[in-house]
């Protein structure tokens, strides 16, 4: 039995606000995964603090209309589910794990903000580091000058208290 009339209002009334909301789509063909495996990939995408949704390829189009994904409307065509994120790497990261170990699972392509990116464009993304992981690196550079400067001010204290001792053990 078909959706009624307000539940598609109501779906593409989610997915515009999923289009609107996050940074990054990528669209994908799920096409034999068995519930199982489908569970697993929403999963893995739930843990990167990403999301998987099997979409109405009609419905999808008219969601994306007036959004920065707009450009990727054609992509919506046969058994299509999205991975979206509001980390700009996660979706892509995690879907393109779960198609590497699953080959049911098709990256079709998808957008990271206005820009349309093909099947390799999300893999490049997928290996990209993560925001946490770039917040890490970039928070241990920050504080390597610091430590290092610390330990240039207590290296001269420390020769002069080596020097001294050195001095004391010589005249006793």
């Amino acid at each position: 039995m078909g959706m009624s009339r307000a539940q598609k209002e109501a779906e593409i009334q989610a997915l515009n606000e999923r289009f609107s909301n996050d940074e990054i789509v990528v669209v994908t063909h799920y096409s034999g995964l068995t519930v199982k495996e489908m569970s697993d990939l929403r999963a893995g995408l739930r843990t990167e603090g990403a999301s998987f949704k099997v979409t109405k390829n009609t419905l999808a189009k008219l969601a994306i209309k007036g959004t920065k994904f707009e450009a990727i409307s054609d992509m919506f065509a046969g058994p299509t589910g999205i991975a979206t994120s509001t980390d700009p790497v996660a979706a892509a990261k995690a879907a393109h794990k779960f198609a590497k170990d699953n080959d049911k699972l098709i990256i079709l392509g998808g957008a990271l903000g206005e820009q349309v990116l093909d099947a390799k464009g999300i893999e490049a993304l997928a290996k990209m580091p993560g925001l946490d992981e770039l917040r890490a690196t970039i928070a241990a550079m920050i504080m390597a000058p610091a430590r290092k400067l610390a330990g240039a001010i207590n290296a001269p204290g420390g020769k002069v208290a080596g020097a001294i001792k050195a001095v004391a053990d010589k005249a006793e």
